[in-house]
């Protein structure tokens, strides 16, 4: 039994696997089970899929059956079966087993198209519920690979696995069935060679591959993460001649890809090899088995001939299973990938307590607060953390005010204002609006009472106008240029051909960073929200423009509580109060 303290320090490991963003690593039957219990609103298609992949295949098979049959006859051996009926039922198989496959297909891809579309659904949801605590910080070329690639890739899970299996094991009882009504013997050993190629050859050559089908989408995804970067600093790598080295850096990831996609072709060939070994051997042992039964008149020549025929044309569906098994660590790679992002718990849980935020001062009350490590899991089992940001802070925000933070780098300023947005829960202490604890009033209504500007503005690619709506969807016109004129833009704006029409391009780039920056504070404007945090605000911005911004905030004051993280001196002119960090 284990004593409190190892309790202590298990629970601290998966506490620390949460923080540190550690991805579970399921087996390939796990990431299979997850993946098909999404199946559950579309199992009567499932199953229409599976009855016509049936049928259709076992058609397939008794074309080249009954062609066998038909030799047979020609050679005495089945003297009571009419040749035109043979041929009859032959061309009717032929019809309905394309009908059928076509049926087969389109089923699939119907559940396949429906469930990506769902599961995107999930995604966005799960990341609108890990947002933004979780995200802070993630690789985003990463993020990218998942919402993308990994979920296209499940379409071939979808669509091309899990009946295909239904089917490889429903056809080949039927076939055991039939060749053993001629002998137990020659039944068995058909079921005997259907499993080592639909069981056995896929599930070693998967075990072979699973790590390298998980270490392929991993690499895939720093890939991604790099490119972003480079996209994002191209400004940066340019003016300082890092070209050579971040194409050195992309080329690394594309040839570590390459060699785990050479060592998956090389598996995937012997795959090839050892079934196709396989099937031969069967059929050749089917043959000699037939063959003996025949001398010895257990049966006739010509049902030796069909059981062999049987068993040799009726491999495909188990043969697909074992073609599947290469592309399906992949595959099973991407779900584990996307399970775990689905599964994934927030940092910090929204509280939907209706509890509005009540009026008075803000105070922060003896905080302690430190982001969690995102090392290796070495590092992450043994439950460390960065160094204190925040260690016993204590601040009171009077109402109505200015209140201006200021302090090196690093000393926590960015953290206070995410702790007053509870965009993280505190260690120690309490964040106080009025005398309500901010992990009691309702999420919604906390971000919805905050005009939050961060030093990093985003702009989507979208009209002006509608990049500053995003802080009031069914804002007028003449509400947005109040709000652009208190921020310093609207001049800018209205100097442009097309005013607040004007498209940004992708990543915001057509405008300055000081520009970038005004929307941002525009957006605050347009809120009217009662309370206002800006980080470093001005930091773009020039004297003359500041001043306008300035002279905005210092009217705002009035009714609103206004928190100001900066270091420029300009600001010391309307703050209330200053706090040194």
């Amino acid at each position: 039994m284990k004593n409190e303290s190892g309790q202590k320090v298990e629970s601290q490991e998966r506490e620390s696997r949460r923080n540190a963003g550690i991805e579970e690593q399921r087996s390939g039957m796990k990431v299979m089970l997850g993946l098909i219990g999404m199946i559950k609103p579309l199992l009567g298609i499932m199953a229409v899929a599976i009855i016509m992949g049936c049928i259709g295949n076992l058609m397939a098979t008794f074309i080249t059956i009954l062609g066998g049959v038909g030799i047979g006859a020609l050679l005495g051996y089945f003297p009571g079966v009419s040749l035109k009926a043979v041929f009859t039922i032959i061309i009717i198989c032929a019809v309905l087993r394309g009908v059928l496959r076509y049926t087969e297909q389109a089923s699939n891809h119907y559940i396949a198209f429906k469930l990506l579309a769902r599961i995107r659904h999930q995604v966005f949801a799960s990341l609108r519920k890990l947002a933004p605590a979780k995200l802070d910080g993630r690789e985003k070329g990463n993020l990218i690979s998942i919402i993308t690639s990994d979920i296209e890739l499940l379409e071939v899970f979808y669509a091309h696995t899990i009946s295909p299996i239904a089917i490889a094991v429903i056809t080949s009882l039927v076939m055991v069935l039939f060749i053993g009504q001629f002998h137990i013997g020659l039944g068995i050993l058909a079921a005997v060679f259907y499993v080592l190629v639909g069981a056995v050859i896929p599930v070693v050559n998967g075990r072979a591959g699973q790590k390298y089908g998980q270490e392929y989408r991993s690499i895939y995804g720093r890939l991604n993460t790099t490119v972003l970067d480079n996209l994002y600093g191209l400004d940066e790598i340019l003016q300082y001649q890092k070209q050579k080295e971040r194409q050195e850096k992309m080329e690394a990831y594309t040839e570590q890809m390459e060699e785990v996609n050479h060592t998956l072709k090389k598996q995937g060939a012997v795959q090839q090899i050892s079934t196709d070994t396989v099937i031969l051997l069967g059929g050749i042992l089917m043959l000699v088995s037939g063959g003996m039964l025949a001398s010895g008149g257990t049966i006739n020549p010509g049902e030796a001939i069909v059981c062999t025929i049987a068993m040799m044309s009726s491999f495909g569906p188990v043969a697909a299973l074992s073609a599947l098994s290469n592309n399906l660590n992949q595959t099973l790679a991407s779900g584990n990938r996307v399970l775990n992002l689905l599964a994934e718990e927030p940092v910090v849980e929204d509280v939907h307590s209706g509890v509005d935020v009540p009026e008075g001062d803000m105070c922060i009350k003896e905080v302690s607060f430190a982001y969690p490590v995102e090392k290796d899991l070495a590092a992450a089992c043994t439950a460390e953390k960065e160094a204190g940001i925040l260690k016993d802070f204590s601040l009171n925000i009077k109402k109505n005010t200015i209140h201006r933070i200021l302090g090196k780098s690093g000393c926590g300023k960015s953290t206070l204002l995410k702790l007053l947005m509870r965009f993280y829960e505190t260690d120690k202490g309490a964040v106080l609006y009025g005398n309500q604890n901010v992990n009691e009033i309702d999420t919604a209504r906390l971000r919805n009472h905050i005009s939050y500007v961060t030093q990093e503005t985003f702009l989507f690619q979208d009209t002006i106008e509608n990049n500053i709506k995003v802080a009031k969807e069914d804002a007028t016109r003449e509400e947005v240029i109040e709000a652009a004129k208190k921020a310093s833009i609207h001049e800018f704006i209205s100097s442009l051909p097309k005013g607040y029409d004007t498209m940004l391009k992708e990543l915001g780039d057509s405008v300055s960073g000081g520009e970038r920056q005004r929307i941002g504070i525009a957006r605050a404007f347009l809120h009217k929200a009662p309370v206002i945090l800006l980080d470093e605000p001005t930091s773009n911005i020039d004297s003359l423009n500041e001043g306008i911004i300035l002279k905005s905030l210092l009217e705002e004051k009035k009714d609103k509580t206004i928190v100001l993280v900066s270091h420029r001196k300009s600001t010391m002119g309307i703050v209330d109060e200053v706090t040194a960090m």
